[in-house]
């Protein structure tokens, strides 16, 4: 008889409410992957989009829903030897494609993780790997931040940006957020040296000589970002901009621009939590749900009031 799991599922697109715990045979590690028995699940906003309008492509059926794991090793695949049963690992595997990560166990690529820091439980740990990996290739790896460079950071207290300041932070930068006045105890004591309350003061009047702009909002913002770029700056878009004229706009100013989608990323995740290892990386824990109140958990988070990340706990 085959092993079944708790899972969430989404049968069919809408919203919160379509969400259902349903039961699904519990899957087997394949050759060079690894089974992750999950202890939390990270939630993102790629989360509901894709329950509202769908993902894309080569999902299981029925679509269990998640991309952030953290968790420990039950069974290792064939050809797997960076870990062994026991290990404790987090990770985004499989992006963009469903881990199904809001289950009880997971089966994916054994290089999409990486070791949990001992310093952090699995809720704080399920809340970096999307986030964090986002952040670091937009500024890094898409934006070549150096120190020195002024960066801005647009929603800097959200999911995305709060990781993202500390990670400018650590890398030498000047750092600059946008956030709403509540906010920006929290935005500074992550290291920001100056926070802009977006609700009072139009950012295009209050910055200028930028190197990087990290742009996790979209609409205009892309756009009214190029002109706070010095030359050679680059705007990074994570928010699909279908603005026209955008990037004609930033040849014309001398600047990049550009969308960057998130991957899976070994080396990435290694040096994330070594900045998490060295105290210089944490994530803000918004409010931490029960597997079985993922329906809340998206309600919640689709308020976009949150500030930091969402969790949801699926064993102790």
């Amino acid at each position: 008889m085959s092993q079944t799991m708790r899972a969430i599922s989404a049968p069919r697109l809408g919203g919160p409410d379509v969400l259902a715990e349903i039961d699904v045979e519990r899957p087997e590690p394949g050759p060079t992957e690894v089974l992750v028995r999950v202890h939390a699940a990270g939630v993102n906003p790629a989360d509901w989009k894709i329950r509202e309008h769908g993902g894309f492509g080569r999902e299981t059926t029925p679509p269990v829903l998640g991309f952030d794991v953290s968790g420990t090793v039950e069974a290792v695949g064939l050809g797997v030897t960076l870990y062994a049963v026991g290990d404790e690992v987090f990770g985004m595997p499989l992006f963009p494609h469903q881990a199904g990560a809001y289950a009880e166990y997971v089966a994916a690529p054994a290089r999409h993780f990486v070791r949990k820091p001992a310093g952090i439980d699995h809720i704080q740990a399920a809340a970096l790997p999307l986030a964090s990996l986002t952040a670091w290739q937009a500024l890094v790896d898409t934006g070549r931040l150096q120190a020195g460079q002024r960066v801005l950071i647009h929603a800097a207290a959200g999911g995305v940006g709060h990781l993202a300041v500390q990670i400018a932070k650590a890398r030498g930068a000047y750092v600059i957020g946008t956030a709403s006045a509540a906010k920006h105890d929290f935005v500074k004591g992550l290291g920001a040296d100056e926070v802009i309350d977006y609700h009072a003061v139009d950012f295009t009047e209050a910055v200028s000589d930028v190197d990087v702009v990290l742009d996790a909002v979209g609409g205009d913002y892309s756009a009214r970002s190029l002109t706070v770029l010095r030359p050679g700056g680059t705007l990074v878009s994570i928010n699909t901009n279908d603005e026209p004229g955008l990037l004609a706009e930033a040849a014309a100013r001398g600047v990049r621009a550009g969308f960057t989608l998130v991957e899976p990323d070994h080396l990435a995740l290694r040096a994330l939590a070594d900045l998490v290892e060295e105290g210089r990386l944490r994530a803000e824990i918004d409010s931490v749900f029960d597997l079985s109140d993922a329906a809340k958990a998206h309600e919640h988070g689709e308020r976009g009031r949150t500030r930091g990340k969402i969790v949801l706990r699926v064993a102790e």
